[in-house]
């Protein structure tokens, strides 16, 4: 099979796809030969997760592309009830219902992937951000759990724990332009730029194949060299 069509045949399903990692991964997917299924549907909503598996059909990879503001600067003390419960409305409660909704056709066939666009702030601490990190820890130990869960069912989940990638949500132009940022990230980031967004689409490409079969509720950073 040619290079060029890795995920032939291959139906995918990428939520919030009109932002984030939304873009970028769709365009990868596509030029590999998948059939994309864009969603940019309000995934908060209740069934609003069970019913884009529903209509979605037969789903070979699911692509929880959940994004959510990060709450940055707010002290613990300070942090709000209404900001802590929308980190994980926004990142965590759809994570669990789309994995929950489409496992079961993944498990019968024995064949599915689903690859979590998540965040390497939930390997590294840092301050002021204690919903977002929280909120993303929580997918990281949940794609460890439910990951080991299937592995013998030949369904494969693992998490791209991701930072200082270009994305509109949290490295929008006027930021990466800005000269005091600029500085920032070559004192922050070994490599000393940031990844473009198709570096990170087509990393996904890979977990979404068939030559990643052996990776198993990984939480896989992809950040530079900021956190190991």
């Amino acid at each position: 099979m040619p290079n060029n069509q890795r995920l032939a045949g291959k139906r995918i399903v990428i939520t919030q796809a009109d932002d984030f990692m939304g873009p970028a991964t769709a365009e990868v997917f596509a030029e590999e030969g998948a059939d994309v299924v864009c969603d940019s549907s309000d995934l908060t909503q209740p069934g609003a997760c069970e019913t884009l598996i529903e209509s979605a059909g037969h789903i070979d990879v699911l692509i929880a592309n959940l994004a959510a503001p990060t709450f940055t600067g707010i002290a613990a003390t300070e942090l709000d009830e209404r900001s802590w419960h929308t980190a994980f409305d926004v990142m965590v409660h759809p994570l669990h219902r789309l994995t929950r909704a489409v496992l079961p056709q993944m498990c019968k066939r024995r064949s599915g992937k689903i690859i979590v666009f998540g965040s390497a702030a939930a390997l590294k601490g840092m301050r002021t951000l204690a919903a977002y990190s929280a909120a993303r820890a929580a997918q990281v130990g949940y794609v460890q759990s439910v990951g080991v869960e299937v592995a013998p069912d030949n369904v494969q989940i693992n998490l791209i724990a991701q930072n200082y990638v270009e994305n509109p949500v949290y490295y929008p132009p006027e930021l990466v332009e800005n000269e005091r940022f600029q500085a920032s990230l070559r004192r922050q980031v070994p490599l000393g730029r940031l990844a473009t967004a198709r570096e990170d689409a087509q990393f996904a490409l890979f977990l979404a194949s068939e030559e990643s079969n052996f990776f198993v509720g990984q939480a896989i950073p992809f950040s530079g060299g900021w956190v190991q």
